[in-house]
Protein backbone atom coordinates (compact mmCIF):
# COMPACT_ATOMS: atom_id res chain seq x y z
CA UNK A 1 0.00 0.00 0.00
CA UNK A 2 1.30 3.64 -0.06
CA UNK A 3 3.13 5.31 2.39
CA UNK A 4 0.79 8.53 1.82
CA UNK A 5 -2.87 9.21 0.44
CA UNK A 6 -2.99 8.59 -3.63
CA UNK A 7 -4.96 11.19 -4.89
CA UNK A 8 -7.09 10.78 -7.81
CA UNK A 9 -5.13 11.98 -10.84
CA UNK A 10 -8.03 14.50 -11.20
CA UNK A 11 -8.12 15.98 -7.96
CA UNK A 12 -5.87 19.02 -6.21
CA UNK A 13 -2.56 18.03 -5.95
CA UNK A 14 0.80 19.56 -5.54
CA UNK A 15 4.30 17.57 -5.71
CA UNK A 16 5.75 18.99 -2.70
CA UNK A 17 2.37 19.06 -0.52
CA UNK A 18 2.39 15.33 -1.37
CA UNK A 19 5.70 14.57 -0.24
CA UNK A 20 6.38 16.36 2.87
CA UNK A 21 2.84 18.42 4.26
CA UNK A 22 0.91 15.41 6.10
CA UNK A 23 4.37 14.14 7.21
CA UNK A 24 5.18 17.84 8.82
CA UNK A 25 1.65 18.34 10.26
CA UNK A 26 1.33 14.88 12.56
CA UNK A 27 2.77 15.00 15.72
CA UNK A 28 4.09 11.42 15.44
CA UNK A 29 6.60 12.25 12.27
CA UNK A 30 6.91 15.89 12.31
CA UNK A 31 10.41 15.77 14.14
CA UNK A 32 11.71 12.88 12.83
CA UNK A 33 14.97 13.79 10.27
CA UNK A 34 13.70 13.98 6.79
CA UNK A 35 17.11 15.25 5.13
CA UNK A 36 20.43 15.02 5.70
CA UNK A 37 22.99 16.69 3.54
CA UNK A 38 26.64 15.10 4.35
CA UNK A 39 29.51 17.09 3.23
CA UNK A 40 32.06 14.39 4.91
CA UNK A 41 32.25 10.64 4.43
CA UNK A 42 33.64 10.49 8.24
CA UNK A 43 32.85 13.78 9.85
CA UNK A 44 29.17 14.18 11.84
CA UNK A 45 30.10 17.45 12.67
CA UNK A 46 29.88 18.71 8.73
CA UNK A 47 26.54 17.34 8.53
CA UNK A 48 23.58 19.35 8.17
CA UNK A 49 20.17 17.96 8.87
CA UNK A 50 16.89 19.19 8.99
CA UNK A 51 13.22 17.67 10.65
CA UNK A 52 10.25 16.97 8.29
CA UNK A 53 8.51 20.22 10.05
CA UNK A 54 11.63 22.11 9.31
CA UNK A 55 11.96 20.80 5.40
CA UNK A 56 8.26 21.99 5.06
CA UNK A 57 8.27 25.48 6.86
CA UNK A 58 11.91 26.05 4.72
CA UNK A 59 9.30 25.35 1.65
CA UNK A 60 6.87 26.97 2.06
CA UNK A 61 8.71 30.28 2.91
CA UNK A 62 10.80 30.19 -0.32
CA UNK A 63 7.20 29.90 -1.92
CA UNK A 64 5.46 32.44 -0.51
CA UNK A 65 9.03 34.38 -0.70
CA UNK A 66 9.33 33.45 -4.84
CA UNK A 67 5.69 34.96 -5.14
CA UNK A 68 6.25 38.22 -3.05
CA UNK A 69 8.88 38.88 -5.68
CA UNK A 70 6.17 39.23 -8.18
CA UNK A 71 5.89 35.86 -9.83
CA UNK A 72 3.30 34.19 -10.95
CA UNK A 73 1.65 30.99 -11.18
CA UNK A 74 3.27 29.15 -13.89
CA UNK A 75 6.38 31.12 -14.06
CA UNK A 76 9.62 29.26 -14.80
CA UNK A 77 12.61 29.64 -12.53
CA UNK A 78 15.80 28.21 -13.75
CA UNK A 79 17.92 26.53 -10.48
CA UNK A 80 21.51 27.49 -11.47
CA UNK A 81 22.96 26.48 -8.24
CA UNK A 82 25.75 24.02 -7.26
CA UNK A 83 25.06 21.08 -5.17
CA UNK A 84 23.58 21.87 -1.97
CA UNK A 85 20.73 21.88 0.52
CA UNK A 86 19.63 25.63 -0.99
CA UNK A 87 19.12 23.66 -4.54
CA UNK A 88 16.67 21.16 -2.60
CA UNK A 89 14.82 23.88 -0.78
CA UNK A 90 14.27 25.92 -4.22
CA UNK A 91 12.71 23.07 -5.82
CA UNK A 92 10.31 22.71 -3.73
CA UNK A 93 9.69 25.71 -2.86
CA UNK A 94 9.23 27.03 -6.55
CA UNK A 95 6.69 24.14 -6.83
CA UNK A 96 4.47 24.16 -3.74
CA UNK A 97 3.96 27.98 -5.13
CA UNK A 98 2.77 26.93 -8.10
CA UNK A 99 5.98 27.72 -10.26
CA UNK A 100 7.62 26.09 -12.59
CA UNK A 101 11.18 25.03 -11.23
CA UNK A 102 14.07 24.22 -14.17
CA UNK A 103 17.02 21.97 -12.64
CA UNK A 104 20.01 22.81 -14.15
CA UNK A 105 23.67 21.36 -14.09
CA UNK A 106 26.42 23.82 -12.72
CA UNK A 107 28.47 22.59 -14.62
CA UNK A 108 26.75 23.83 -18.08
CA UNK A 109 28.70 27.03 -19.45
CA UNK A 110 27.35 30.67 -19.39
CA UNK A 111 26.53 29.77 -22.98
CA UNK A 112 24.45 26.49 -22.68
CA UNK A 113 22.75 28.31 -19.34
CA UNK A 114 21.55 31.19 -21.29
CA UNK A 115 20.20 28.55 -24.14
CA UNK A 116 17.75 26.94 -21.45
CA UNK A 117 16.47 30.20 -19.45
CA UNK A 118 15.83 32.03 -22.85
CA UNK A 119 14.26 28.65 -24.47
CA UNK A 120 12.19 28.35 -21.11
CA UNK A 121 11.59 31.96 -20.73
CA UNK A 122 12.15 31.94 -16.99
CA UNK A 123 11.08 34.83 -15.30
CA UNK A 124 13.18 33.93 -12.27
CA UNK A 125 17.02 32.84 -11.90
CA UNK A 126 18.08 31.04 -8.38
CA UNK A 127 21.65 31.30 -8.67
CA UNK A 128 24.97 32.37 -6.48
CA UNK A 129 27.34 35.48 -7.10
CA UNK A 130 29.59 32.66 -9.45
CA UNK A 131 27.08 31.54 -11.22
CA UNK A 132 25.12 34.41 -12.37
CA UNK A 133 24.02 35.07 -15.24
CA UNK A 134 25.06 38.20 -17.32
CA UNK A 135 22.45 39.96 -18.86
CA UNK A 136 19.77 38.61 -17.53
CA UNK A 137 16.88 41.04 -16.56
CA UNK A 138 14.26 38.86 -14.69
CA UNK A 139 14.07 38.01 -10.93
CA UNK A 140 17.43 37.09 -9.29
CA UNK A 141 17.34 35.23 -5.85
CA UNK A 142 20.76 34.62 -4.31
CA UNK A 143 20.98 31.08 -2.56
CA UNK A 144 22.53 33.08 0.41
CA UNK A 145 19.23 34.49 0.19
CA UNK A 146 16.88 31.58 0.63
CA UNK A 147 17.15 31.07 4.64
CA UNK A 148 15.36 34.23 5.23
CA UNK A 149 12.95 34.41 2.16
CA UNK A 150 9.43 34.80 2.99
CA UNK A 151 6.29 36.52 2.17
CA UNK A 152 2.09 36.76 2.87
CA UNK A 153 0.73 34.11 1.21
CA UNK A 154 -1.19 32.39 0.65
CA UNK A 155 -0.08 29.16 -0.87
CA UNK A 156 -1.79 28.17 -4.38
CA UNK A 157 -3.29 24.83 -4.97
CA UNK A 158 -2.10 23.18 -7.94
CA UNK A 159 -4.11 20.77 -10.00
CA UNK A 160 -3.09 17.15 -11.29
CA UNK A 161 -2.32 18.26 -14.72
CA UNK A 162 -0.34 21.94 -14.04
CA UNK A 163 2.90 21.81 -14.44
CA UNK A 164 5.43 20.88 -11.78
CA UNK A 165 8.55 21.28 -13.20
CA UNK A 166 10.66 21.30 -16.80
CA UNK A 167 13.67 19.24 -17.00
CA UNK A 168 15.69 19.45 -20.14
CA UNK A 169 17.32 16.53 -21.66
CA UNK A 170 19.58 15.69 -24.75
CA UNK A 171 18.01 14.41 -27.68
CA UNK A 172 18.49 13.96 -31.74
CA UNK A 173 18.36 17.72 -32.08
CA UNK A 174 21.30 19.94 -31.66
CA UNK A 175 19.98 21.66 -28.38
CA UNK A 176 18.50 20.31 -25.30
CA UNK A 177 14.88 20.32 -25.26
CA UNK A 178 12.54 20.99 -22.45
CA UNK A 179 10.75 17.91 -20.95
CA UNK A 180 7.22 19.37 -19.16
CA UNK A 181 6.23 17.17 -16.06
CA UNK A 182 2.96 17.29 -14.48
CA UNK A 183 2.31 17.59 -11.13
CA UNK A 184 0.65 14.06 -11.11
CA UNK A 185 4.05 12.81 -12.09
CA UNK A 186 4.26 12.18 -8.02
CA UNK A 187 1.68 9.44 -8.94
CA UNK A 188 3.78 7.68 -11.24
CA UNK A 189 6.62 7.64 -9.13
CA UNK A 190 4.53 5.79 -6.17
CA UNK A 191 4.71 2.94 -8.96
CA UNK A 192 8.10 3.53 -8.70
CA UNK A 193 8.17 3.85 -5.48
CA UNK A 194 6.47 0.58 -4.38
CA UNK A 195 7.67 -1.87 -6.54
CA UNK A 196 11.47 -0.98 -7.72
CA UNK A 197 12.54 0.44 -3.94
CA UNK A 198 10.96 -0.63 -1.44
CA UNK A 199 10.90 2.10 0.54
CA UNK A 200 9.79 2.66 3.93
CA UNK A 201 9.38 5.08 7.17
CA UNK A 202 12.09 3.24 8.63
CA UNK A 203 14.42 3.34 5.86
CA UNK A 204 17.59 5.44 5.28
CA UNK A 205 18.24 6.41 1.55
CA UNK A 206 21.21 7.90 0.17
CA UNK A 207 21.42 8.58 -3.87
CA UNK A 208 24.91 9.26 -5.00
CA UNK A 209 23.96 11.85 -8.15
CA UNK A 210 23.68 15.73 -7.92
CA UNK A 211 20.57 17.40 -7.83
CA UNK A 212 20.04 18.75 -10.95
CA UNK A 213 19.48 15.34 -12.24
CA UNK A 214 15.30 13.72 -12.13
CA UNK A 215 16.98 10.72 -10.77
CA UNK A 216 18.15 12.15 -7.05
CA UNK A 217 15.79 14.76 -6.98
CA UNK A 218 13.04 11.99 -7.55
CA UNK A 219 14.48 8.65 -6.27
CA UNK A 220 16.61 10.93 -4.16
CA UNK A 221 14.20 13.13 -2.54
CA UNK A 222 10.69 12.86 -3.44
CA UNK A 223 10.65 9.12 -2.98
CA UNK A 224 11.97 8.73 0.31
CA UNK A 225 9.74 11.51 1.71
CA UNK A 226 6.51 10.48 0.59
CA UNK A 227 7.35 7.25 1.95
CA UNK A 228 8.29 8.83 5.51
CA UNK A 229 11.84 8.17 5.38
CA UNK A 230 14.98 9.82 6.01
CA UNK A 231 16.74 11.19 2.62
CA UNK A 232 20.60 11.55 2.87
CA UNK A 233 22.54 13.24 0.16
CA UNK A 234 26.25 13.67 -0.10
CA UNK A 235 28.13 16.90 -1.20
CA UNK A 236 31.60 16.87 0.07
CA UNK A 237 34.73 16.36 -2.10
CA UNK A 238 34.74 12.81 -4.13
CA UNK A 239 36.56 10.02 -3.35
CA UNK A 240 34.94 6.15 -3.92
CA UNK A 241 36.44 5.04 -1.03
CA UNK A 242 34.55 6.76 1.22
CA UNK A 243 30.84 5.33 0.08
CA UNK A 244 31.06 2.56 2.52
CA UNK A 245 32.14 4.46 5.45
CA UNK A 246 29.20 6.99 4.97
CA UNK A 247 26.43 4.33 4.66
CA UNK A 248 27.80 2.69 7.78
CA UNK A 249 27.94 6.16 9.72
CA UNK A 250 24.21 6.81 9.14
CA UNK A 251 23.10 4.02 8.53
CA UNK A 252 21.37 3.68 5.39
CA UNK A 253 19.50 0.72 4.11
CA UNK A 254 19.16 1.64 0.85
CA UNK A 255 21.71 2.78 -1.63
CA UNK A 256 21.34 4.65 -4.76
CA UNK A 257 23.38 5.29 -7.70
CA UNK A 258 24.53 4.14 -11.28
CA UNK A 259 26.48 1.21 -12.26
CA UNK A 260 29.56 2.85 -12.03
CA UNK A 261 29.29 4.20 -9.07
CA UNK A 262 28.88 0.68 -7.41
CA UNK A 263 32.18 -0.58 -9.52
CA UNK A 264 33.80 2.02 -7.92
CA UNK A 265 32.74 1.56 -4.33
CA UNK A 266 33.79 -2.15 -4.55
CA UNK A 267 37.02 -1.42 -6.19
CA UNK A 268 38.19 0.96 -3.59
CA UNK A 269 35.89 1.17 -0.74
CA UNK A 270 35.48 -2.47 -0.12
CA UNK A 271 39.12 -3.15 -1.73
CA UNK A 272 40.37 -5.21 1.19
CA UNK A 273 37.81 -7.42 0.88
CA UNK A 274 35.70 -6.42 4.06
CA UNK A 275 32.20 -6.88 3.66
CA UNK A 276 30.90 -3.57 5.34
CA UNK A 277 27.35 -2.42 4.88
CA UNK A 278 25.82 -4.56 7.52
CA UNK A 279 22.64 -2.61 7.46
CA UNK A 280 21.97 -1.89 4.01
CA UNK A 281 19.05 -4.06 2.61
CA UNK A 282 19.85 -3.71 -0.86
CA UNK A 283 20.74 -1.14 -3.42
CA UNK A 284 19.12 0.53 -6.30
CA UNK A 285 20.69 1.25 -9.82
CA UNK A 286 19.75 3.11 -13.28
CA UNK A 287 20.91 5.08 -15.87
CA UNK A 288 22.75 2.50 -17.69
CA UNK A 289 22.59 -0.82 -17.64
CA UNK A 290 23.68 -3.22 -14.97
CA UNK A 291 26.54 -5.58 -16.30
CA UNK A 292 26.28 -9.29 -14.98
CA UNK A 293 29.61 -9.82 -13.66
CA UNK A 294 29.22 -6.12 -11.26
CA UNK A 295 25.68 -7.56 -9.67
CA UNK A 296 27.50 -10.98 -8.91
CA UNK A 297 30.30 -9.14 -7.33
CA UNK A 298 27.90 -7.15 -5.29
CA UNK A 299 26.06 -9.85 -4.26
CA UNK A 300 29.22 -12.31 -3.37
CA UNK A 301 30.55 -8.86 -1.79
CA UNK A 302 27.81 -7.49 0.61
CA UNK A 303 25.06 -10.38 0.77
CA UNK A 304 22.57 -8.15 -0.57
CA UNK A 305 20.93 -7.62 -3.73
CA UNK A 306 20.83 -4.68 -6.39
CA UNK A 307 17.82 -3.96 -8.38
CA UNK A 308 17.60 -2.76 -12.03
CA UNK A 309 15.54 -0.11 -13.04
CA UNK A 310 14.62 1.57 -16.97
CA UNK A 311 13.60 4.65 -18.06
CA UNK A 312 13.32 7.82 -19.40
CA UNK A 313 13.40 11.74 -18.74
CA UNK A 314 10.07 11.73 -20.12
CA UNK A 315 8.33 9.39 -17.43
CA UNK A 316 11.23 8.54 -15.01
CA UNK A 317 11.72 4.26 -14.17
CA UNK A 318 8.82 2.28 -15.28
CA UNK A 319 10.57 -1.13 -15.87
CA UNK A 320 12.53 -3.15 -12.76
CA UNK A 321 13.43 -5.32 -10.85
CA UNK A 322 12.30 -5.27 -6.71
CA UNK A 323 12.07 -7.01 -3.68
CA UNK A 324 9.09 -8.49 -5.14
CA UNK A 325 9.92 -8.75 -8.66
CA UNK A 326 13.49 -11.37 -8.77
CA UNK A 327 16.21 -10.28 -10.38
CA UNK A 328 16.66 -11.55 -13.80
CA UNK A 329 19.99 -11.74 -15.07
CA UNK A 330 21.00 -9.32 -18.26
CA UNK A 331 17.28 -8.08 -17.80
CA UNK A 332 15.97 -4.29 -15.98
CA UNK A 333 13.23 -5.84 -14.79
CA UNK A 334 9.51 -6.04 -15.47
CA UNK A 335 6.80 -3.58 -16.06
CA UNK A 336 6.33 -1.91 -12.85
CA UNK A 337 2.54 -2.84 -11.61
CA UNK A 338 0.22 -0.03 -12.75
CA UNK A 339 2.21 0.51 -15.91
CA UNK A 340 0.99 -0.45 -19.46
CA UNK A 341 3.85 -1.27 -21.41
CA UNK A 342 3.96 -2.64 -25.18
CA UNK A 343 6.57 -3.46 -27.78
CA UNK A 344 5.82 -1.91 -31.00
CA UNK A 345 6.95 -2.34 -34.92
CA UNK A 346 9.43 -0.04 -35.45
CA UNK A 347 8.52 0.96 -38.97
CA UNK A 348 5.70 3.34 -38.29
CA UNK A 349 4.17 2.25 -41.79
CA UNK A 350 3.54 -1.31 -40.80
CA UNK A 351 -0.23 -2.56 -41.18
CA UNK A 352 -1.84 -2.57 -37.53
CA UNK A 353 -4.98 -4.71 -38.88
CA UNK A 354 -6.92 -2.43 -36.45
CA UNK A 355 -9.78 -0.38 -36.57
CA UNK A 356 -8.46 2.83 -35.12
CA UNK A 357 -5.22 3.05 -36.46
CA UNK A 358 -3.14 1.74 -33.49
CA UNK A 359 0.02 0.08 -33.78
CA UNK A 360 -0.59 -3.42 -32.69
CA UNK A 361 1.79 -4.83 -30.01
CA UNK A 362 4.09 -7.52 -30.74
CA UNK A 363 4.11 -10.65 -29.07
CA UNK A 364 6.54 -12.02 -27.04
CA UNK A 365 10.25 -12.71 -28.08
CA UNK A 366 9.89 -10.08 -31.07
CA UNK A 367 12.28 -7.00 -30.59
CA UNK A 368 10.54 -3.40 -31.27
CA UNK A 369 9.60 -0.06 -29.69
CA UNK A 370 9.58 -0.39 -26.02
CA UNK A 371 6.39 2.03 -25.36
CA UNK A 372 4.19 3.17 -22.08
CA UNK A 373 0.71 4.00 -22.98
CA UNK A 374 -0.59 7.67 -22.86
CA UNK A 375 -2.77 7.07 -19.76
CA UNK A 376 0.59 6.15 -17.35
CA UNK A 377 0.21 8.95 -14.26
CA UNK A 378 4.26 9.88 -14.48
CA UNK A 379 4.58 10.37 -18.26
CA UNK A 380 5.30 13.99 -19.24
CA UNK A 381 3.02 16.84 -20.42
CA UNK A 382 4.82 17.20 -23.51
CA UNK A 383 8.15 18.46 -25.12
CA UNK A 384 7.90 22.50 -24.08
CA UNK A 385 6.82 24.14 -27.78
CA UNK A 386 8.67 21.40 -29.80
CA UNK A 387 5.02 20.12 -31.55
CA UNK A 388 7.38 18.21 -34.12
CA UNK A 389 9.53 15.85 -32.06
CA UNK A 390 6.46 15.23 -29.84
CA UNK A 391 4.57 13.90 -32.64
CA UNK A 392 7.28 12.07 -33.66
CA UNK A 393 7.24 9.82 -30.43
CA UNK A 394 3.74 9.02 -30.08
CA UNK A 395 2.22 5.83 -32.35
CA UNK A 396 -1.40 6.52 -31.30
CA UNK A 397 -2.18 6.15 -27.93
CA UNK A 398 1.57 5.06 -27.49
CA UNK A 399 4.64 6.55 -26.31
CA UNK A 400 8.13 5.45 -27.71
CA UNK A 401 11.01 7.10 -26.32
CA UNK A 402 13.20 5.00 -28.78
CA UNK A 403 14.93 2.06 -26.89
CA UNK A 404 14.43 -1.11 -28.54
CA UNK A 405 13.77 -3.92 -26.46
CA UNK A 406 11.76 -7.45 -26.31
CA UNK A 407 9.24 -8.76 -23.68
CA UNK A 408 9.58 -12.55 -22.70
CA UNK A 409 7.16 -15.18 -22.11
CA UNK A 410 7.28 -13.95 -18.03
CA UNK A 411 7.14 -9.96 -19.19
CA UNK A 412 10.67 -9.61 -18.31
CA UNK A 413 11.84 -7.12 -20.43
CA UNK A 414 15.41 -7.76 -23.03
CA UNK A 415 17.26 -3.96 -23.57
CA UNK A 416 17.79 -4.28 -27.63
CA UNK A 417 19.75 -0.20 -27.36
CA UNK A 418 18.14 2.66 -29.09
CA UNK A 419 16.21 3.03 -32.11
CA UNK A 420 18.11 6.40 -32.15
CA UNK A 421 21.75 8.23 -31.79
CA UNK A 422 21.38 9.04 -28.57
CA UNK A 423 24.56 8.22 -26.19
CA UNK A 424 24.09 6.77 -23.05
CA UNK A 425 27.64 7.12 -21.49
CA UNK A 426 28.46 6.84 -17.61
CA UNK A 427 24.64 7.32 -16.51
CA UNK A 428 24.61 10.34 -18.61
CA UNK A 429 22.13 10.44 -22.21
CA UNK A 430 24.00 12.43 -24.82
CA UNK A 431 23.31 14.10 -28.01
CA UNK A 432 25.72 13.24 -30.53
CA UNK A 433 24.28 16.22 -32.71
CA UNK A 434 24.49 18.84 -29.81
CA UNK A 435 28.46 17.96 -29.21
CA UNK A 436 29.04 17.96 -33.19
CA UNK A 437 27.44 21.23 -33.29
CA UNK A 438 29.57 22.98 -30.74
CA UNK A 439 32.38 21.30 -32.02
CA UNK A 440 31.85 22.14 -35.81
CA UNK A 441 32.53 25.50 -34.77
CA UNK A 442 36.17 24.65 -33.76
CA UNK A 443 38.67 26.76 -36.26
CA UNK A 444 40.41 23.63 -38.69
CA UNK A 445 37.59 21.33 -38.53
CA UNK A 446 35.44 20.74 -41.54
CA UNK A 447 33.81 17.94 -40.28
CA UNK A 448 32.53 15.77 -37.10
CA UNK A 449 30.43 12.99 -35.74
CA UNK A 450 30.35 11.78 -32.63
CA UNK A 451 29.59 8.61 -31.97
CA UNK A 452 30.00 5.92 -28.15
CA UNK A 453 32.36 3.63 -28.57
CA UNK A 454 31.74 0.74 -26.54
CA UNK A 455 34.73 -0.32 -24.93
CA UNK A 456 32.81 -3.23 -22.90
CA UNK A 457 29.99 -4.29 -21.53
CA UNK A 458 30.47 -1.14 -18.91
CA UNK A 459 31.68 1.59 -20.50
CA UNK A 460 31.11 3.67 -23.94
CA UNK A 461 33.36 6.21 -24.49
CA UNK A 462 32.09 9.76 -26.74
CA UNK A 463 33.85 10.03 -29.63
CA UNK A 464 34.27 12.50 -31.78
CA UNK A 465 35.67 11.80 -35.44
CA UNK A 466 37.44 14.93 -37.16
CA UNK A 467 37.75 15.30 -40.90
CA UNK A 468 40.02 18.71 -40.68
CA UNK A 469 40.35 21.20 -43.35
CA UNK A 470 42.57 20.42 -45.92
CA UNK A 471 43.77 23.95 -46.03
CA UNK A 472 44.85 26.73 -43.22
CA UNK A 473 47.84 27.75 -40.90
CA UNK A 474 48.21 24.55 -39.03
CA UNK A 475 46.34 21.60 -38.95
CA UNK A 476 44.06 20.87 -35.97
CA UNK A 477 45.02 19.21 -33.00
CA UNK A 478 43.26 17.11 -30.16
CA UNK A 479 44.23 19.64 -27.19
CA UNK A 480 42.51 22.56 -29.33
CA UNK A 481 39.46 20.25 -30.09
CA UNK A 482 39.49 19.24 -26.09
CA UNK A 483 39.95 23.33 -25.09
CA UNK A 484 37.42 24.16 -27.80
CA UNK A 485 34.89 21.88 -26.25
CA UNK A 486 35.39 23.36 -22.54
CA UNK A 487 34.66 26.46 -23.33
CA UNK A 488 31.04 25.25 -25.48
CA UNK A 489 30.02 21.98 -23.80
CA UNK A 490 29.66 21.27 -19.70
CA UNK A 491 32.14 18.57 -18.32
CA UNK A 492 29.82 15.48 -18.78
CA UNK A 493 29.27 16.45 -22.21
CA UNK A 494 33.06 16.17 -23.49
CA UNK A 495 33.78 13.96 -25.85
CA UNK A 496 36.78 11.49 -23.99
CA UNK A 497 38.17 11.15 -27.35
CA UNK A 498 38.99 12.68 -30.18
CA UNK A 499 39.83 10.28 -33.85
CA UNK A 500 41.03 12.15 -37.02
CA UNK A 501 39.67 10.03 -40.23
CA UNK A 502 39.62 10.88 -43.94
CA UNK A 503 35.96 11.33 -44.17
CA UNK A 504 32.65 10.39 -42.69
CA UNK A 505 30.44 7.43 -44.17
CA UNK A 506 27.48 8.66 -45.34
CA UNK A 507 24.38 7.52 -46.89
CA UNK A 508 23.32 8.21 -50.87
CA UNK A 509 21.40 11.04 -49.27
CA UNK A 510 24.71 12.29 -47.47
CA UNK A 511 23.60 11.12 -43.85
CA UNK A 512 26.11 10.33 -41.61
CA UNK A 513 26.29 6.12 -40.59
CA UNK A 514 27.10 6.48 -36.97
CA UNK A 515 27.10 3.11 -36.68
CA UNK A 516 29.07 2.11 -39.87
CA UNK A 517 31.62 5.07 -38.25
CA UNK A 518 31.81 3.35 -35.01
CA UNK A 519 32.58 -0.39 -36.81
CA UNK A 520 35.14 1.43 -38.33
CA UNK A 521 36.78 2.37 -34.87
CA UNK A 522 36.33 -0.78 -33.26
CA UNK A 523 38.00 -2.45 -36.29
CA UNK A 524 40.81 -0.24 -36.91
CA UNK A 525 44.18 -1.54 -35.91
CA UNK A 526 45.59 -0.55 -32.13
Amino acid sequence: MPATPTPAAGSAINLARYCLESRAADASSAGRPAFTFARSYTDAALDASWTYAEVWDRVQRIGRGLLAHGLRRGDRVLLRLPHSPEYAFAFFGANVAGLVPIPASPQLTPEEAAFLRADAEAAAVITTPELRLEGFAGVEVLAEELASLDGPGPLPLTAAEDPAFLIYTSGTTARPKGVLHAQRSILGRALMRESWEGFGPADVTMHAGTLNWSYTLGVGLMHAWAAGGHAVLFGGEYDPAGWPLLIERLGVTVFVAVPTVYRQLLKYGLADGATALERLRHGLCAGEALPPALLEEWRARTRTDLFEALGMTEISTYISSGPATPVRVGSPGRPQPGRRVAILPVDADTPDGGTDGAPVPLPPGEAGLLAVHRSDPGLMLGYWRRPDEEAAVFRGEWFAGGDLAALDDDGYVWFHGRADDVIKSFGYRLSPIEIEAALASCPGVAEVAVVGLAIDEAKTLVTACVVRHADGPAPVQEADLARHAAAHLAGYKQPHAYRFVEALPRTANGKVLRRVLADQLRDAPG
